[in-house]
């Protein structure tokens, strides 16, 4: 299929699809700690069977057009990825969210990814609104939202219970006419 360029170290968008399971659920046990602080993501996905299991889920909610998913490869390994939930182009709305091994953070790969698929998004697919909704604690997920030009929106007190605390969600958000301003002064770096 595709595979985008993140920039020059080698680094690659490309689709994750059911036959990547065992090579994603050898990148969540790399990183399954640090991938689920915030969020039980993946969490279902403990065996080759199961995380083809989850894997198929998103191809068939792709499929419906209601969500994707969407490796980062660096040097040829997953190490993370990109994903849209909640896609609704009818209303022109949608949600968008990320993981990330500890071995990739600080390399921008999520913010040059989510500009790749926000860009999608609002060019190929006329989304109007992308939501970004993160844990309060969350800070290198709230930065990236603040990197690529999204605006706080409020906090969702205790709204998430997860491993025995209820987690402030904080909700941002970008408009298509804000994302290509956005776009437009975006700088060169990613971290």
């Amino acid at each position: 299929m595709y595979a985008i360029s993140l920039g020059d170290d080698r680094a690659e968008l490309r689709p994750l699809e059911p036959w990547h399971a065992e090579e994603f659920l050898a990148h969540l046990d790399r990183g399954r700690e640090f991938i689920g602080q915030f969020i039980p993501f993946g969490s279902q996905a403990t065996d080759p069977t199961s995380a083809r299991d989850t894997l198929r889920r998103y191809a068939e909610m792709r499929a419906a057009d209601t969500a994707s998913y969407h490796g980062i490869w660096l040097d040829g390994q997953l190490v993370g990825g990109v994903l849209t939930l909640n896609f609704d182009a009818e209303q022109g709305n949608c949600e968008v969210g990320c993981w990330l091994e500890p071995a990739a953070t600080g390399r921008g790969l999520i913010t040059r990814a989510m500009r790749v698929l926000i860009d999608w998004a609002v060019e190929q697919r006329g989304i109007h609104r992308v939501e970004w909704i993160a844990a309060a604690g969350n800070t290198a997920s709230l930065n990236v939202a603040r990197r690529l030009g999204m605006t706080p929106e409020g906090v969702r007190r205790a709204a998430h219970p997860y491993r025995g605390v209820r987690h402030d969600l904080e909700v941002w958000s970008i408009l298509a006419p804000e994302w290509r301003e956005a776009r437009e002064r975006a700088p060169h770096s990613d971290h």
